[in-house]
């Protein structure tokens, strides 16, 4: 059934603006959406509309997507507008309070396509086979600033690595949220919608400098600035990609240590890239405002504008990297003597005079980050990459920093001035009783 058909079903002339973009974003993509838009704004039409465009009806009797919600009402509540849309989908509400054996049979006699429900009783029902998790291609969190909030923490992480055919994910919130999930693909093809209404266009924590260049080519002038700041984490954003790879090349030469993050890198060498950066083993990270969504990197202390910004919402992405949570920041404006801070921009930048630094060379990140060519598939655990650094790369446990488990690999950041010492110790050497690749992200 086609979204005018049920539009009309319901009395409804057209969709609002947010819907729009809603139903634009979920069917026009196969990539993760993320909706900010205050409450009764229609945000659980904006998505089951585009919802049940996906389902596969030959798949009569499995369960094809997952809608998460904090409680039961708004569980029941979502159930019900899904059945007043009469798409023909079926759909069933599970939630704590009552007995699940209840749920169950409803289950079995329903064969509902879209299961809503809280974290905790879907899965219960996971658990005991009573949804299947196989077919499921699609979770719904509604809420998620609340789903995701520390008392269901556990279960939501839980929930999500229980569904080997997840394809996409939509979540939805009413606040804005600090951070978007990690497990929320923005990075490749996610998709941020905001209708949320702005009170300030950046946070009152963020001091703004201007920085004068002498040339029109700003490459010195960033150098300068950056030993100023010392060993601060700091993201220079550009407009090119190719401007990205001609930035990060210069620093190195200079003797920085940096991570480089645009659209053209294949997924490993983005992963790799934010990992360094997010541990403290690069100081710097030259990017795209690719970087400016949805990626979770704490503490950034400065933003760097060595293009500016192509719009005031690509500014106000960029500079809400720094001063989250109570933390303050600092962003700067690069500008040659053709430039001019844009019209846009609000409050009344200072110009940043401290560039004469006595510093003269780049400050060294104090970790490096390893590849480990095993992972969660491998049953490598944190604790076995954690005793296999201090038995056999001879480190103390004070001496390793984040480590991160994927499905067939994983990273390590250990001490910088340790990390020849690892390498030499555990060449050659088996992790779990089997021998794999240990080498530096470079």
């Amino acid at each position: 059934m086609d979204i005018q058909h049920i539009l009309t079903k319901l009395g409804i002339t057209e969709l609002n603006e947010m819907q729009q973009h809603a139903v634009e974003a979920i069917t026009g993509s196969d990539g993760d959406v993320v909706l900010l838009s205050p409450t009764g704004t229609g945000k659980t039409l904006a998505y089951l509309l585009p919802l049940v465009q996906l389902i596969e009806p030959s798949q009569q009797g499995e369960v094809q997507a997952l809608v998460v919600t904090p409680g039961r009402e708004l569980a029941l509540q979502s159930d019900q507008v899904l059945k007043s849309m009469g798409c023909g989908l079926r759909s069933t509400a599970c939630y704590g309070g009552r007995p699940a054996m209840d749920e169950h049979r409803v289950l079995k006699e329903v064969h509902p396509q879209i299961v809503f429900g809280t974290p905790g009783r879907l899965n219960d029902h996971l658990d005991k086979n009573n949804i299947s998790r196989y077919h499921i291609r699609y979770l719904v969190i509604d809420e998620f600033d609340k789903c995701l909030e520390m008392g269901f923490q556990a279960e939501m992480q839980k929930l999500i690595k229980s569904l080997p055919g997840l394809e996409r994910r939509i979540l939805l919130s009413a606040t804005n949220a600090e951070q978007i999930p990690q497990f929320v693909n923005m990075s490749k093809k996610g998709t941020l919608i905001d209708f949320l209404p702005e009170e300030e266009q950046t946070s009152p924590r963020v001091t703004l400098y201007t920085v004068a260049s002498p040339q029109k080519d700003k490459l010195d002038t960033l150098r300068q600035l950056l030993l100023s700041v010392g060993d601060e984490s700091s993201i220079v954003f550009l407009n090119y990609r190719d401007s990205v790879e001609r930035v990060n090349d210069y620093l190195r030469h200079q003797g920085f240590t940096t991570s480089y993050f645009h659209g053209g890198l294949e997924q490993r060498q983005r992963e790799d890239m934010l990992y360094k950066f997010s541990n403290g083993s690069a100081n710097v990270l030259v990017a795209t405002d690719l970087a400016s969504r949805g990626l979770d990197i704490p503490n950034i202390q400065n933003i760097i504008h060595y293009h500016l910004p192509e719009s005031e919402d690509g500014y106000i992405h960029r500079v809400g990297r720094t001063a989250r949570w109570d933390a303050t920041g600092r962003t700067f404006f690069i500008l040659n003597s053709e430039e001019h801070i844009p019209d846009y921009v609000e409050g009344e930048p200072v110009a940043y005079t401290d560039l004469d630094c006595k510093q003269a060379e780049p400050p060294l990140p104090r970790m490096s980050t390893l590849y480990i060519g095993k992972g969660k598939k491998d049953k490598l655990s944190k604790g076995d990459i954690v005793g296999f650094l201090c038995k056999k790369g001879a480190l103390e446990p004070a001496e390793i920093g984040r480590i991160d488990v994927k499905d067939r690999y994983a990273y390590a950041s250990v001490s910088r001035e340790k990390v020849q010492q690892v390498l030499r110790l555990t060449k050659g050497e088996k992790i779990k009783g089997v021998r794999t690749i240990i080498e530096p992200v470079k």
